[in-house]
């Protein structure tokens, strides 16, 4: 057995603490087809991590049916005072989502196999922020869609170069390094799941995972210049599981090279689906075909692979 995986039987941390390595074998499985009723209450994170979710599990044979009451940004606190304000008075807009609904409805909506909720990833960290307000909704969940089994999606740190952990940049108490944001928003979101008595969908583990890689993980170029380039030029990002950087138009004649630092990349996405695939499907994302356009096999490999190691470690 490899190094890495005799960690991993251990704890997470100390597996990333030997991210170097990857593990060789995910097992495969021949089960039955399955299909999954979803509903997510979270924001463009949870928009990123199930975007391919379907197209994966199709690949397998299996069925997803997805719902997505979102809100750009939206906190645990923000979807809670939405429920509240519906309640209040159905006809107020500020209650209800993009959809026309409000949550009340959208839970009744089912029936649901899972429901998910998350918190904003600026405050992903501070294990305060989800209090009361997780707790809230999980009662409410259970209370409208008793038959939903109820998880919390564990989002992501920005990615090592992200501006917000830069020194002019940071609040106090606010992540100085893409190690602090994960190492707070893992205990967070470990903390809050216990609490409530809801299983954790390891996204987050899953990306320091694979950003962490020897081999495999984001290294900033420092020998791009920002200064003198120009559209389309773009310094190297090779394996990053974040937008990064791109150009974008001004106006007609100006461009303007911008980071984002926050959402999933196109491989950000994949190794999202993989995670959830795992833990919605209870199989092995190696029993899937499906890499999307554009993303290597070689590197979409270990990605399934990290999937698995991080979910594996979870349970």
């Amino acid at each position: 057995m490899r190094p890495f995986l005799a960690v991993l039987l251990v704890s997470l941390f100390s597996l990333v603490a030997c991210a170097e390595d990857t593990p060789t074998t995910i097992p495969t499985t021949t089960e039955a087809p399955k299909s999954v009723r979803l509903l997510t209450i979270g924001n463009s994170f949870s928009h990123n991590a199930t975007r391919l979710l379907g197209d994966l599990a199709k690949s397998a044979g299996d069925t997803l049916v997805l719902r997505e009451a979102i809100v750009g940004g939206a906190s645990l606190e923000l979807h809670w005072t939405k429920a509240q304000k519906f309640e209040t008075d159905p006809q107020d807009k500020q209650g209800r989502y993009t959809t026309g609904k409000g949550l009340r409805e959208e839970l009744s909506s089912g029936p649901w196999d899972v429901i998910t909720i998350q918190q904003a990833s600026l405050l992903s960290h501070n294990v305060e922020t989800y209090r009361p307000f997780a707790g809230q909704l999980v009662d409410t969940i259970r209370k409208h869609a008793p038959g939903a089994t109820v998880m919390i999606h564990q989002t992501w740190a920005y990615r090592s170069d992200s501006p917000r952990f830069d020194a002019a940049h940071a609040k106090l108490g606010d992540p100085v390094s893409q190690r602090e944001m994960y190492d707070g928003l893992a205990a967070s979101y470990k903390t809050i799941a216990s609490e409530l008595g809801i299983r954790r969908i390891p996204v987050g583990d899953a990306f320091f995972l694979a950003d962490t890689d020897a081999i495999w993980g984001y290294r900033k170029d420092a020998a791009f210049d920002f200064l003198a380039a120009k559209p389309p030029e773009l310094p190297a990002q090779t394996h990053s599981l974040h937008v990064g950087w791109e150009w974008k138009r001004q106006s007609a004649e100006r461009w303007k090279l911008v980071l984002d630092a926050n959402h999933a990349s196109l491989a950000g996405e994949y190794l999202g689906a993989c995670v959830w695939y795992e833990v919605l499907f209870a199989k092995p994302c190696a029993g899937t075909t499906f890499v999307p356009k554009g993303l290597d096999s070689d590197y979409a490999k270990f990605l399934r692979e990290t999937a698995h190691a991080a979910v594996d470690a979870a349970k």
